[in-house]
């Protein structure tokens, strides 16, 4: 609540108000809490470890949404402010806030410091607690962790690996932020767009987003430092700690991650420029190049416009958002890794038509995957799934016609950003119940959907 309230007064605003009151408020239900448990010191066994990540994000939405009540600017209900600060945690781009430009500066702010520290969350809690949890796909990274963290529960040494993380996480963003100096922007714009890029959220402090600029620098800056968000973050801390960039060429899912966005933004230009939606070639590239990766990192900068685009492509790259980034990376979606064992599973499973009795392995980097992986993969799969039908079904009951139910729910469970049909620029005007479907699909997204779905199961509070 601090830095906005540093923003209202260096611009002269009154809107540091509601922050002082939510500060106040947070401040002191957060010492009662506190004080009557601070001299115990025990540690986090793994179930405590779900339940901490089940309450994490609804109770910071909660708490996040506080200045958006005492405020007037904009004046948002419950549920509207719940979603706001829910879509900024989990660093979706779904917003139900129109009027930016009419905005005081430090809303302005507080809604992208709400994207930035939300992604550095996300890239902690995903590199250093989802691979002992058993996340299906995440536990083949616990060799890259930076830090030593114990297999069977949750400790201290954690607070290693975050403050590595989050130095990177750090040093990306000051670099994001002067790359976009560089190009031409305003230092204040760099530095909050800089916070929504590297945290792959999408929020921006103009209409428009990137586009407000219209220049062709910053949106380079713009693709970089998207993509960047959505390596794996292990990876950046591997390169900076080796001083060599080897760590980056030996990993197969950054090499599928980046051939993936080079082939659908190649095959997108192709596309715009045969339909001719642009007048050269070279804007058609740019301008896919730019939605390729802005969907493929979920981070959902608008630039391009492509809900309007012809034929195939907008759904294409909705899509696209259903496999996201790196798996350790602040990338929303089911995650590169996990389709890459997808599909070689399905492969052993081919070949064993073939070969009945042939015993088949399925390896990554070079590496057998245990069968227990494969399983977790495959349960994921299928919930993740089960849970976008039923999320939508539920959409579609509310009386939003299917394009909008569709990508409504795909963008909130992909933490992506906007979607098609009613949503494609706000989802101010979906009903109360379908907002809250929103909430519920960007929270199932974030906690990577077994996290959540686990507490509501009887064998977790059985023992």
């Amino acid at each position: 609540m601090v830095p906005p309230m540093v923003v209202a007064v260096y611009f002269g605003e009154t809107s540091w108000q509601p922050f002082a009151q939510a500060f106040g408020i947070l401040l002191s239900i957060g010492l009662a809490i506190w004080l009557p448990v601070c001299r115990q010191h025990r540690e986090l066994r793994i179930r405590d470890g779900f339940l901490v990540l089940a309450l994490f994000w609804p109770l910071l939405g909660l708490c996040s949404a506080a200045p958006f009540l005492f405020g007037s600017t904009p004046e948002l209900n419950l549920t509207d402010a719940f979603f706001e600060a829910v879509a900024g945690i989990t660093t979706t781009n779904a917003s139900v806030v129109t009027g930016l430009e009419h905005l005081p500066q430090a809303v302005l702010w507080y809604r992208q410091q709400l994207q930035w520290l939300g992604g550095i969350g996300v890239v902690v809690l995903a590199i250093a607690l989802f691979p002992m949890l058993g996340i299906g796909g995440m536990q083949l990274y616990k060799a890259d962790t930076p830090g030593p963290i114990k297999e069977d529960q949750l400790t201290p040494r954690l607070m290693q690996t975050a403050r590595s993380l989050s130095g990177i996480y750090l040093l990306l963003t000051l670099s994001c932020a002067v790359g976009y100096i560089l190009a031409g922007m305003p230092t204040l714009d760099a530095v909050e767009y800089a916070f929504s890029t590297v945290s792959t959220g999408g929020f921006s402090p103009h209409e428009g987003g990137i586009e407000h600029f219209h220049s062709a620098a910053i949106e380079g800056v713009a693709i970089v430092f998207m993509f960047l968000g959505g390596v794996n973050f292990a990876l950046h801390f591997m390169a900076w700690r080796n001083k060599s960039l080897s760590s980056y060429s030996s990993d197969p899912q950054l090499r599928a991650y980046l051939v993936l966005c080079l082939g659908l933004a190649l095959f997108t230009a192709a596309y715009l420029s045969m339909t001719h939606t642009y007048d050269s070639p070279v804007q058609a590239l740019r301008f896919a190049l730019f939605a390729v990766v802005s969907m493929q990192s979920t981070t959902g900068f608008s630039e391009a416009h492509f809900a309007v685009w012809p034929g195939m492509l907008p759904v294409l790259l909705m899509l696209v958002g259903f496999v996201g980034g790196s798996a350790g990376s602040a990338a929303g979606g089911m995650k590169v890794i996990r389709w890459q064992l997808v599909l070689k599973q399905a492969q052993r499973e081919l070949s064993r038509l073939v070969h009945p009795s042939a015993t088949l392995l399925v390896k990554f980097a070079n590496k057998r995957v245990p069968g227990r992986v494969l399983a977790a993969v495959t349960g994921f799969f299928a919930m993740y799934l089960l849970l976008f039908a039923v999320l939508m079904l539920g959409m579609l009951a509310t009386g939003v016609d299917q394009t909008t139910a569709w990508s409504a729910v795909a963008a909130c469970i992909n933490n992506g950003g906007p979607g098609l049909g009613d949503v494609a620029s706000t989802f101010q005007h979906l009903p109360v119940v379908a907002k809250w479907l929103s909430i519920s699909a960007m929270l199932v997204g974030r906690l990577e959907v077994f996290t959540l779905i686990v507490v509501f199961t009887p064998s977790f509070w059985r023992y």
